[in-house]
């Protein structure tokens, strides 16, 4: 969803950032979660959806140790976009799952299971790390990832070297804060909508680093209704973003290397005073570019917390 042109005024204090608490189980203490690890998307032809990521993008292609059909498509040592074929049946979705990295997967199930978060899978362990997933509120799959690799440095080649965000469709703001933010700890970042009165976006920062998660929000209260919500809403709405230094740069790389994909739109400023390019895969999954820093005063509310430098 792009956050063209700047909006008037702030929204209502009713909608401030801060959240209430609850008590938690005070003998556990949570793992560090310090970022983003990965956004893992369906693919209806594998192929392009290569062609577009290592081509158009710029990752370099590895092995998946999760489903030896996919693959892994590294911007740096340890974030990725994995893309999964697609299963018989699949909806009009193709988010797959979210993942974020952790200092310790084990000791952060254990918190979660001692906090009545059900449903924790098994320990997976693979040459690029340990991991688990849960399911959040709404039922998206969300994994935490130990990786193996203690640094991160980026790929040769790519068009980012680092992935800065995720988004994803949200329903009912209040359930996925319980989650995300009361449990979890992410930390309010910045929050924003076309309209004044309503609210599309809501970033929240990994509680121990400056990646951020963004509510893509749907329904009352935001500008799009829930029957408007179609296969190529949630391509935009279920994206990833890279963060880039200098997006004239970046986007004259793309033009002058043929690189550009089918669709694309932008640059532009964003509502958050970015800019921001986007570009889709085959499927229709949104890849955003962003420039890590502000030039302007963001519209709707201020930031809360430091944005990512690199």
């Amino acid at each position: 969803m792009r956050r063209l042109a700047l909006c008037a005024g702030g929204l209502a204090s009713a909608l401030a950032l801060a959240a209430v608490t609850p008590p938690r189980k005070a003998h556990l203490v949570r793992p560090a979660i310090t970022g983003i690890s990965h956004l893992a998307v369906y693919s209806s032809d594998l192929g392009a959806s290569e062609h577009f990521y290592v081509v158009v993008l710029g990752a370099t292609k590895g092995p998946d140790p999760e489903n030896p059909a996919g693959a892994r498509y590294y911007f740096s040592e340890q974030q990725f976009v994995e893309v999964l074929p697609s299963p018989a049946g699949l909806g009009p979705s193709r988010l797959a799952h979210v993942a974020y990295n952790t200092a310790d997967a084990s000791a952060l199930r254990a918190y979660l299971i001692a906090n009545d978060v059900a449903g924790a899978s098994e320990l997976r362990r693979g040459p690029q790390g340990v991991w688990f997933s849960v399911k959040d509120p709404e039922g998206n799959e969300v994994q935490f990832v130990q990786p193996s690799s203690k640094g991160n440095a980026a790929m040769a080649g790519a068009i980012s070297g680092r992935i800065i965000h995720v988004g994803h469709l949200v329903r009912d703001r209040a359930k996925q804060d319980l989650f995300y933010r009361d449990l979890l700890g992410f930390r309010p970042y910045w929050y924003g909508a076309f309209n004044p009165s309503k609210v599309d976006w809501v970033s929240q920062q990994a509680p121990d680093g400056r990646d951020w998660l963004e509510y893509m929000m749907v329904g009352p209260g935001s500008d799009v209704p829930l029957e408007k919500v179609d296969a190529n809403q949630l391509g935009v709405l279920n994206h990833v973003s890279l963060g880039v230094p200098n997006m004239q740069t970046a986007v004259t790389t793309l033009y002058r290397e043929n690189r550009l994909s089918k669709r694309h739109d932008g640059p532009q400023m964003g509502l958050d005073g970015k800019w921001q390019a986007n570009f889709y895969d085959p499927d229709g999954t949104r890849i955003e570019l962003m420039e890590f820093q502000p030039v302007m005063k963001p519209c709707c509310s201020e930031f809360t917390a430091e944005s990512p430098t690199q």
